[in-house]
């Protein structure tokens, strides 16, 4: 009698893409815990280095000057500055604001020059976790890191974070570094004038100079130092941070009016 063969069979494509999904989906998990895990640590811990610092280095041999200070080591003019150019509902918000968002908007609407609207929160997520060149899925984790350092850092460790990490000149990172490059001085010791001198180059760092600045400069930081009365206080204390986020509710319950109610009106 003939031995019957038994036919192979064959192993299907579905299987085979098995072992590859299960990669990608521990994966994402494993990004996922340590995205939260350096969020939580980083409240306490500084961060050593950010992403930009190395590409910077890797890239053009840039130097790292950098020393970390503590919030209440840094001149408030420099607080009051960064706050003026770059975010002045930061104490409102919860991480994005609306209404910035909607002046860009309508600004690029008309045709006008492209106008930032990110927070300072969303800048510090960006500079501490993310690369700076922009495609969707940066803006998408930007998004998601600026949503846990709200809610675990909060603002006044945001801030402190934000001073200590930003680019402020070719191989110039965070206040500290500024003041003594730029002014021969500490971070605690920065004047008013000085601040917004080194907050008005904040667009592009390594191109504008806060000790030589050029006309442009001048008359930012200028424009800067005269926005700061129209903020009120800067404190980060609970009571205050209450005070602000009403406010920032007031101001955007009207503008979602003007909208017909849309968070964002396209």
């Amino acid at each position: 009698m003939a031995k019957t063969t038994k036919k192979k069979k064959k192993s299907k494509p579905q299987k085979k893409l098995v072992p590859f999904f299960k990669i990608v989906a521990y994966t994402v998990l494993l990004l996922f815990f340590a995205s939260i895990f350096f969020t939580v640590i980083y409240k306490w811990v500084n961060p050593p280095l950010t992403p930009l610092m190395l590409i910077r280095k890797i890239t053009d041999d840039a130097s790292i000057n950098k020393e970390w200070v503590a919030l209440k080591d840094i001149s408030p003019h420099m607080i009051s500055a960064s706050i003026a150019a770059e975010d002045n509902n930061y104490l409102g918000h919860k991480g994005f604001d609306y209404g910035a968002i909607q002046k860009a908007i309508d600004m690029s609407k008309k045709g006008k020059p492209k106008r930032g609207a990110s927070t300072i929160s969303q800048q510090t997520a960006k500079n501490v976790f993310l690369w700076q060149k922009r495609s969707w899925i940066r803006k998408g984790l930007e998004v998601y890191f600026t949503f846990l350092i709200e809610n675990i850092w909060g603002k006044e460790r945001i801030m402190e974070v934000y001073l200590n990490v930003i680019e402020m000149g070719n191989g110039v990172y965070g206040c500290e570094a500024a003041a003594r490059t730029y002014f021969k001085t500490s971070a605690h010791q920065l004047s008013k004038k000085q601040a917004c001198l080194i907050v008005a180059c904040y667009p592009n760092p390594r191109r504008w100079n806060a000790k030589n600045p050029t006309n442009y400069i001048q008359k930012r930081a200028d424009n800067i130092a005269n926005l700061i009365p129209k903020l009120g206080k800067i404190s980060f204390d609970d009571e205050n941070i209450k005070k602000a986020q009403e406010r920032y509710k007031k101001r955007e319950e009207k503008r979602r009016l003007k909208n017909n109610g849309k968070i964002i009106s396209f």
